[in-house]
């Protein structure tokens, strides 16, 4: 029998809580442009706050307009990683052409041809680092060696999300015309991978430590930061607010994107997302911008 009964923010929700008629019926949902007082973007940025526990759109800016997603990407990579791969699996690094095509400049955690990592540290390094050559073994072991497999299982699964406004052609997000999405659809995005537990857990971590095998047989190690400037303290987030995990986002043509999910300090869950900021120091201010109307959310 199907079994819907799973664990959100550290409660166990029961099958009947979970279940709803239609597919939008258990999701935020909005027309277009949503005003809330005190919140403005200055630019080209598209941002959007989701009340989760009252399936509510609070702000929205061109909530369905295209935008590339950058590293944001990576939540849809997890996704499947959770779904589909033994996160206990040993996993050696091969570099095909497709591997080879990561940038110079591209962030990674350094892992050599030969290399032995188990799934579970590609995963960290994938979402705390936010690590292409991470991204790119995650999906060339779920697609049984070939990357193009795991790119058609990221887009069968944005379709089964309802994220129509969605195409991906790489697991990491680095720069491509025809990789893009909305913000809309990463909520969706997210709110799928916030019901798995192992998520949230890694996504709040400010920093972790890989441990693998190099190809000569000596065990090594590697310190990784978060991107997530609140969880390094580069950032603050406003008083009463708790970041819950998300997912960082960074190119040249995507701009600065932060997809966050937070709590309040009465324990009520929201999701915001800014993309396209022009820099950092924007970003962070732009999320506050939504996040300072938590705490005047009771209930």
């Amino acid at each position: 029998s199907f079994d819907l009964t799973t664990e959100v923010f550290g409660q166990t929700v029961e099958e009947e809580a979970l279940t709803a008629d239609g597919l939008a019926a258990d999701l935020c949902v909005g027309a277009g442009d949503t005003a809330l007082d005190g919140v403005e973007t200055q630019g080209d940025e598209r941002a959007a706050l989701f009340d989760i526990q009252n399936k509510t759109l609070l702000f929205s800016k061109s909530l369905y307009e295209k935008s590339y997603p950058a590293s944001i990407t990576k939540i849809m990579t997890a996704l499947l990683a959770m779904k589909y791969a033994d996160l206990s699996q040993e996993v050696t690094i091969s570099y095909t052409p497709e591997g080879l095509a990561l940038s110079a400049d591209s962030q990674v955690c350094g892992l050599a041809e030969g290399d032995q990592i188990q799934m579970s540290e590609l995963f960290h390094a994938l979402l705390v680092y936010s690590a292409n050559d991470a991204a790119m073994a995650i999906a060339r072991t779920v697609g049984d060696g070939s990357v193009d497999t795991f790119v058609q299982m990221m887009n069968e699964t944005a379709q089964s999300l309802g994220m129509t406004g969605t195409h991906f052609v790489n697991p990491h997000g680095l720069h491509n015309d025809d990789h893009y999405t909305t913000v809309y659809d990463i909520y969706l995005m997210l709110n799928e991978a916030m019901k798995h537990q192992e998520f949230t857990d890694i996504t709040q971590l400010s920093n972790y430590t890989i441990t693998y095998t190099s190809a000569d047989g000596t065990q090594r190690q590697k310190w990784l930061d978060a991107t997530d400037q609140y969880l390094t303290g580069e950032s603050s987030a406003p008083k009463g607010v708790t970041i819950l995990g998300g997912k960082t986002g960074t190119t040249d043509s995507a701009g600065n994107c932060l997809a966050i999910l937070t709590q309040n300090a009465y324990g009520k869950p929201f999701v915001s997302i800014v993309m396209g900021a022009s820099s950092k120091d924007l970003l962070y201010q732009e999320m506050n911008s939504l996040l300072q109307n938590l705490m005047s959310q009771l209930c």
